[in-house]
């Protein structure tokens, strides 16, 4: 996970760990492995803005991932968007309302 300036570097090592040891071994899951895929690629605003997100509590942050509904207006729903693309969470909501 080499990526570039030391201090960046320093906190794209914290967003990964933190993001891989929340607590529940599920969101480990989401947010571990979407962290692995995006985070050399994450400008420091977008790390920024997904460290403020791991700050947020398991059960909330599951909430609104299988929920789009209830972060719309989050200053999180972009970010939130993006991981469940990543997953294809709410893939099958969106085929089954196209039949």
């Amino acid at each position: 996970m080499q990526c570039q300036s030391d201090e960046l570097e320093r906190k794209r090592k914290r967003a990964h760990y933190r993001a891989n040891h929340r607590g529940t071994k599920e969101m480990d899951l989401i947010l571990g492995r979407f962290v692995e895929a995006a985070i050399c690629a994450m400008s420091e605003a977008e790390l920024e803005l997904f460290e403020q997100l791991l700050c947020i509590s398991d059960p909330e942050l599951h909430a609104w991932l299988l929920d789009p509904t209830l972060s719309k207006q989050s200053t999180f729903a972009d970010l939130l968007e993006e991981i469940r693309r990543f997953h294809g969470i709410g893939a099958e909501r969106a085929a089954d309302a196209r039949r």
